[in-house]
């Protein structure tokens, strides 16, 4: 069976859902994969090294409704460009990376050519969508006429049903993380002095810095930190619109110094960041409708052996072991998030405990060669997805 799967979200850009995409499909036995993914800036090179095709067109819309002009011509200019692709290679069913803007397109292409198709959901886009009466309608529409629908958490399988789905229609499908390339380490006293962190007690957090992520409630919580682990230091990974608003917000809680921003790091000090930070954060709420739908940061760090704090909010709580590999709490508020951090941070033996269950769990639950094993069984077979 040929699969033509379709997603804005696609490597090199980077992002979560991309890369679980990405890890999935190029692993896929016995199937024929098509990918139909979004522009990206230097995508030439990861295109020729790919083990499957891949073609890209233009699906990052500004507007994911159908109302306004400009939308309904972005919709239009890909639909156009997928009936080519479709009448081309014939692919017996279609796989979308999320409900909108690849969802209603191939909403669109069932009704023209017949054929079935898959969706993932993530979450957020869910809670998205029920602030607009037009996104609603869309995404119910791509829920009813989907043939299954994937869930990357459990979390996310409940909001679907709030959506109408039936249980049987849906399966939860975790991400997953390379185990093999993010693996413990010592501590490293050349590496940390590089990365600025020699002497310090370090808290990491990865992710775009938007305000589910959370990073601003770690901030708040550093001036009470501070008298109880006095050489600790916040760093912070990755970029996002929110980093004028983390910075002053450091420098009026009086915590400038505490803080580092590294921006989006290369592959390698990546991993090097999860080797030889102390300890991982990613104190995330709800904001209005957003949320986290998983974390697969969590499960990276993990994978290196690092015991984790998350927020009691969206999937997060999936990504752990809860009290095993490490702890979730609620981080509306900072007091809690204080006394998780200071807890772990002072009994040590504890927390390395806990990464090295966590370690166990990535590699045991969450390797990607564990988990494509589930999505070949769920897509590469004729008998799976496409005939549901």
């Amino acid at each position: 069976m040929d699969i033509l799967l379709v997603s804005d979200l696609f490597p090199p850009r980077t992002g979560g859902s991309g890369r679980w995409l990405w890890e999935l499909y190029r692993r896929l036995e016995g199937v024929r994969i098509q990918i139909a993914a979004g522009e990206a800036p230097d995508s030439e090179p990861f295109d020729r090294g790919s083990p499957v095709p891949i073609v890209r067109m233009p699906l990052s819309f500004r507007n994911w409704g159908i109302s306004s002009p400009r939308a309904a011509l972005q919709y239009g200019r890909a639909t156009r460009q997928i009936s080519r692709l479709i009448r081309d290679i014939r692919p017996g069913a279609m796989h979308c990376g999320k409900c909108l803007p690849e969802g209603f397109i191939a909403s669109l292409m069932k009704r023209r050519y017949g054929i079935s198709f898959a969706c993932f959901v993530h979450g957020e886009e869910l809670t998205l969508a029920a602030t607009s009466r037009e996104l609603s309608w869309l995404t119910r529409r791509v829920l009813h006429d989907a043939a299954h629908v994937i869930a990357n958490s459990a979390h996310s399988k409940t909001l679907l049903r709030k959506w109408g789905l039936a249980d049987d229609k849906v399966t939860v499908m975790h991400p997953g993380v390379d185990t093999t390339r993010f693996v413990p380490s010592s501590a490293d006293t050349g590496a940390r002095q590089r990365l600025g962190w020699l002497d310090r007690t370090v808290i990491l957090t990865v992710g775009a810095l938007q305000k589910r992520k959370g990073q601003d409630m770690m901030i708040r919580a550093l001036p009470a930190l501070r008298p109880r682990v006095p050489d600790v230091l916040y760093s912070i990974v990755g970029e996002g619109w929110e980093r004028a608003y983390l910075e002053r917000l450091a420098d009026e809680l009086g915590v400038r110094d505490r803080v580092q921003f590294r921006g989006v790091p290369t592959d390698a000090e990546l991993v090097t960041c999860y080797q030889q930070c102390d300890l991982f954060a990613l104190p995330n709420r709800q904001v209005g409708w957003d949320i986290e739908g998983f974390g697969i940061v969590l499960l990276e760090a993990q994978s290196c052996g690092k015991p984790v704090i998350t927020g009691l909010s969206g999937g997060t709580s999936e990504a752990i072991g809860p009290d095993e590999t490490g702890v979730v709490v609620p981080c509306e508020t900072v007091e809690p998030l204080v006394n998780a951090v200071c807890d772990m941070l002072e009994h040590p033996d504890r927390a390395v405990q806990m990464g090295a269950r966590g370690r166990d769990r990535a590699v045991t639950q969450f390797d990607w060669r564990v988990l494509s094993r589930q999505a070949q069984a769920l897509f590469g077979h004729p008998s799976a997805v496409a005939a549901r």
